[in-house]
């Protein structure tokens, strides 16, 4: 099913019987029932008001379509969502509906925030067929504002986007990328920790074992960037040999998308941990690669075929969530990391009033 406006996505839900699984693109790969209702017919961005710092689009609205506008305007998506087709091996197109019902947010999250931190208001329909709407086209308009940040994240498990309002911010002028040689993990968190207190406004910190270095990113005007990156250079000697590198945005595009693992066969997971436990952490798993993001509180790591790293891992503070492996590992392990018994409680009675006859998504995340 491939609705193409909103009324008539509101029929369709109406008119089911039986579960469906809701995808956009279908660039992330997410299975479930036969039946699916697809949202890419539901697009076309429908406001832009550069100085406001305002994107409204209707759900299927592709993500290349919307970077181009912003573009145009020296404008972005200052989450940078990552695009999965490599890591996957999927096709389609990456749609904005998408990125914000899985709250896909790139390394830039650790100084502008999460995709649902930019997220202003929704229009979508619930388990019922009932079209609803939250929140506003403004910063200052905050009405709903909790329900609006409920449903980035909630992986279309409590009701089918159909428009989503979004703020955006300026392109920086330029950007420049510090490498940090490092000997290890613990010595390469504590360089991107160091770098993170300062006040010189870093807007990226990785760590790839493979390249041996703990890697930085400032953007800003020129003359700012200058200044701090000189800053940090000093204040980040004592860990390592820094060097500045070329074509940073290439860099930052394969760190965002997770590059190093495409042509690698193994299960790939997601690990989101505080920085400072990321160390101990590595040290439980018998990963054959990892990489560090968001200062090391985000782990990649891949792992044998049907390994299962929770097992691995034992009781920790954090979350072990698959974004690649087989459908037999998947449906044995789930891909989202098992909640508390209150928590799943909770989550339950919040998808039970979104969704009572539990049309979308069933078992996706638990």
């Amino acid at each position: 099913m491939k609705p193409k406006t909103e009324a008539e996505l509101a029929e369709m839900v109406s008119g089911l019987d039986e579960p469906v699984r809701i995808t956009g693109g279908g660039t992330r790969g997410v299975a479930g029932p036969d039946m699916a209702i697809q949202t890419s017919g539901l697009t076309g961005i429908t406001l832009y008001e550069p100085g406001a710092l305002t994107l409204v689009a209707k759900a299927g609205t592709t993500v290349g379509e919307i970077e181009a506008a912003l573009d145009a305007e020296g404008q972005q998506l200052a989450f940078e969502p990552m695009d999965h087709r490599g890591l996957l091996g999927t096709s389609g197109t990456p749609t904005i509906g998408g990125v914000v019902s899985a709250n896909i947010s790139g390394p830039r999250r650790v100084q502008a925030g999460a995709c649902r931190d930019f997220l202003l208001g929704v229009r979508y329909v619930d388990g019922m067929g009932q079209v609803v709407k939250n929140g506003g086209r403004v910063m200052k308009n905050v009405t709903g504002y909790d329900l609006v940040k409920l449903m980035a994240g909630s992986w279309g498990t409590l009701g089918v986007l159909t428009e989503v309002s979004l703020k955006v911010l300026p392109k920086p002028e330029v950007s420049a990328t510090l490498s940090v040689q490092v000997p290890d993990v613990t010595t390469a968190i504590a360089a991107l920790s160091a770098a993170l207190k300062s006040p010189f406004e870093v807007s990226g910190a990785a760590y790839d074992p493979d390249m041996g270095c703990a890697l930085l990113r400032l953007e800003g005007f020129a003359g700012s960037v200058t200044y701090r990156s000189d800053q940090l250079k000093s204040l980040l000697s004592g860990f390592g040999e820094v060097a500045e590198l070329d074509q940073p945005d290439t860099l930052w595009v394969d760190l965002r998308d997770s590059a190093g693992f495409h042509e690698q066969s193994g299960d790939v997971w997601r690990i989101t941990v505080k920085p400072s436990d990321a160390p101990d952490i590595v040290a439980r798993i018998r990963a054959e690669r990892t990489l560090f993001d968001w200062g090391g509180g985000l782990i990649w790591a891949l792992v044998p075929v049907g390994t299962d790293l929770r097992a691995q891992l034992g009781a920790f503070d954090g979350h072990a969530n698959i974004v690649r492996a087989g459908s037999e590992t998947l449906a044995e392990l789930g891909r989202f990391q098992p909640e508390a018994l209150g928590i799943a409680a909770l989550t339950n009675g919040i998808r039970q009033r979104f969704d009572p006859r539990g049309l979308f998504n069933p078992g996706l995340m638990g």
